[in-house]
């Protein structure tokens, strides 16, 4: 499985953290559309990632829900029939949330920078350090902790929990 250590945040001033991401990316940013939705899974997370019609993802992926840099296991398959097969998803194994975002993606170096706006949550970030082989989770969480605070991305802004069980803790959200 691919490998990466991760953190999430919120974001209080989106545009101020977009200049600085911006200031520090080697690549982008490049903004899309992603509408994930997940499905009961045992093991982890199972999440469908449609970007149209004819695209998308489906992704598994083990982390658990400690605030700070974490690691993340995670396969993905690509798909050209994203409606067919939420489809046959839904009815092995039913869905558990949906969430519709629009990201902003930039890099510094191997690290994905995901800037979020999350419908009916707001802002978040996203820091990815994706792992080689011979790197270890150490080295992705000071990797992390760099960008934390180069970027000035505050611990009392971090979430511990993914976007879907944020929706779920809302009142009357059903996903």
């Amino acid at each position: 499985m691919a490998r990466n250590v991760e953190i999430k945040a919120r974001v209080p001033q989106p545009s101020r953290l977009l200049d600085a991401v911006l200031d520090l990316a080697d690549r982008g940013p490049t903004v899309f559309a992603q509408d994930d939705t997940f499905f009961a899974c045992p093991n982890g997370r199972l999440k469908l990632r449609m970007f149209s019609s004819t695209e998308g993802q489906l992704i598994f992926y083990r982390r658990d829900d400690l605030p700070g840099p974490k690691l993340s296991e995670y396969v993905m398959a690509t798909t050209a029939e994203p409606d067919a097969l939420r489809g046959t998803l839904t009815l092995a194994y039913g869905v558990v949330g949906r969430v519709r975002k629009t990201r902003t993606l930039c890099f510094v170096g191997t690290t994905r920078i995901h800037l979020d706006d999350v419908d009916d949550l707001g802002h978040f970030v996203e820091l990815e350090v994706v792992l080689t082989p011979e790197q270890t989770v150490d080295d992705g969480q000071a990797i992390a902790e760099d960008l934390m605070r180069q970027l000035s991305i505050e611990t009392k802004h971090l979430v511990h929990r993914a976007y879907v069980d944020l929706q779920a803790e809302r009142p009357g959200e059903r996903g």
